[in-house]
């Protein structure tokens, strides 16, 4: 709060194209800074200006960041370039942007006039993750993604889409995702089923946390007065037995906080068992099992996942409505693969002629001051 007493309200702009952890993270931190959080997001028509072609359309893109459970408002559309008009159009006191640089299509950056101001803060980037990584395990299709990092397929994949021909950003490059026990606190909401709660279980892959996993999750949420959603997500290897392919993109760590990050949902079990069975319902006392209009896959010995909570009389299918999977993006992402690259290495190369600048103006200010002591 400030000074006044009066709530403080931070204002977030962001393209938000492919929303994974990373952006959640930021938008968990920007909303510590402040009491309300507003967060803006660039219509498709801005981001292909200065960025290249979006993977998501600008309404998948605002209903994804609505779900973020830090997330108090979205202004639809908002301006690239974030000015002091804009903070005071929504009245917020300042704009928090992460420890990364963006810039307009000809390398100014956007953030530059509320800075001078004094109404800028920053929050930390989210190591191992990025759009450009994911979108290159997309476009890399092996099994291996998660633990093979460092084989050679990968690094020159990654060294193709991420890399320029003067050097590799640390803002557009591949690093690696560590999990640990505080990322999960800071994300989890912390609070236990009440009394007159309704437990409802649902379990899946939801790899990739995109809006057809919103979608469902929020037909869900409303199948009860007072819903208690816990989200059953299956193991890495699990995913991959049903699934095949190079599923799942994500590995269960970072499966575990993009779920987290949605306000539907209450708890998240790491590891579920494919079938939904006594122990589990019993364990969690489970009101209603949902699922999706999607395929059912049958368990190891080609048994039914559901029979258990379909015997008891609690299991539901919930049709979302809306028929978006994990594989339609893959393909999104496949069909535009040339594009996705030339956006990427075009943004890389203005990110490092800024590291050049910054680090030319550091050695002249350096000189300058030995000058001065001699």
């Amino acid at each position: 709060t400030s000074c006044s007493g009066r709530p403080q309200q931070a204002i977030n702009t962001v393209c938000y194209d492919m929303v994974h952890y990373g952006h959640s993270n930021q938008l968990r931190q920007a909303k510590a800074m402040g009491d309300y959080l507003i967060v803006g997001v660039h219509t498709d028509a801005e981001i292909s200006k200065h960025k290249g072609p979006p993977v998501f359309t600008q309404e998948e893109r605002y209903k994804m960041v609505r779900a973020i459970k830090w997330v108090d408002e979205i202004v639809e559309g908002a301006p690239y370039v974030t000015t002091l008009e804009t903070l005071d159009k929504y009245n917020c006191d300042f704009c928090v942007h992460g420890d990364d640089i963006t810039l307009t299509v000809d390398g100014k950056d956007t953030y530059e006039e509320v800075k001078r101001e004094g109404r800028y803060r920053e929050c930390k980037r989210t190591q191992g993750v990025s759009t450009t990584d994911l979108v290159g395990r997309m476009l890399l299709m092996t099994k291996a993604h998660h633990s093979n990092m460092d084989n050679p397929d990968y690094q020159q994949h990654t060294d193709n889409f991420g890399k320029g021909p003067k050097g590799h950003s640390p803002w557009t490059g591949v690093s690696q995702f560590l999990q640990t026990s505080q990322k999960i606190i800071q994300f989890a909401s912390g609070k236990e089923p009440q009394p007159g709660d309704s437990i409802i279980y649902v379990a899946g892959a939801f790899d990739l946390f995109h809006i057809g996993h919103v979608d469902f999750l929020e037909m869900v949420y409303k199948q009860a007065e007072r819903p208690y959603v816990i989200v059953g997500l299956h193991f890495d290897q699990e995913v991959n037995r049903y699934k095949g392919k190079n599923y799942p993109i994500m590995n269960i760590h970072e499966r575990t906080l993009s779920v987290l990050a949605c306000r539907y949902v209450s708890e998240v079990v790491i590891g579920a068992p494919y079938a939904v069975g006594k122990d589990l319902l019993d364990h969690f006392k489970v009101d209603l099992v949902c699922h999706g209009k999607t395929e059912v896959f049958p368990d190891k010995d080609g048994s039914d996942p559901y029979a258990e909570p379909k015997k008891r009389g609690i299991f539901r299918t919930v049709d979302s409505g809306n028929g978006l999977t994990t594989d339609d993006i893959v393909q999104r992402i496949i069909a535009n693969r040339l594009q996705f690259e030339a956006r990427n290495q075009k943004k890389e190369a203005k990110e490092m002629a800024v590291i050049e600048a910054m680090r030319k103006r550091e050695e002249e200010q350096n000189e300058a001051a030995a000058q001065v002591t001699q």
